[in-house]
C-alpha cells in the first residue's frame, strides 16, 4: 500500500482556519492553534447569537407595542387579547412597525382591540 502524504489536505485545512481569523488580533490571526481556539469560539458565540437575535427582536416589538398601546390606555396583555378576540391576525413585528410608522393606524387597532375585550359568544 503507498504511503499518503498528507502536506496538501493540511495545509488547506490551516489555510481555512487561518482564513476565518482574519482581523483578529495579536497571535490569534497567525499562529494555526490559537487561531483553531479562536474561530472555533467565534463560531459557537455566532451559532448561539442568532437564536438570541430572535428573542432580543421579540422582547423590542413588545416593548414597542406596549409604550404605544398605553398611550391609548391598553396595557400591551388587553391589547393582544383584545386584537385575538377581534381576529386579527397581526404578528409584533407589523404591530410595532405600526406602532412607530403608522400612529393613525396603530389607533384605529387599540380601539379594535377595546371594543373586544370581553371574549365572544362561543
Amino acid at each position: 500500500m503507498p504511503r499518503i502524504k498528507r502536506g496538501v489536505a493540511a495545509r488547506k485545512h490551516k489555510h481555512n482556519i487561518l482564513r476565518h481569523a482574519k482581523g483578529y488580533r495579536g497571535r490569534r490571526k497567525n499562529l494555526i492553534r490559537t487561531a483553531q481556539e479562536a474561530v472555533a469560539k467565534g463560531w459557537n458565540y455566532s451559532y448561539r447569537d442568532r437564536r438570541a437575535r430572535k428573542r432580543e427582536f421579540r422582547r423590542l416589538w413588545i416593548a414597542r407595542i406596549n409604550a404605544a398601546s398605553r398611550q391609548h390606555d391598553l396595557s400591551y396583555s388587553r391589547l393582544m387579547y383584545g386584537l385575538k378576540n377581534a381576529g386579527v391576525e397581526l404578528d409584533r413585528k407589523v404591530l410595532a412597525d405600526m406602532a412607530i410608522n403608522d400612529a393613525a393606524g396603530f389607533e384605529q387597532l387599540a380601539q379594535l382591540a377595546k371594543a373586544n375585550q370581553q371574549a365572544p359568544d362561543a
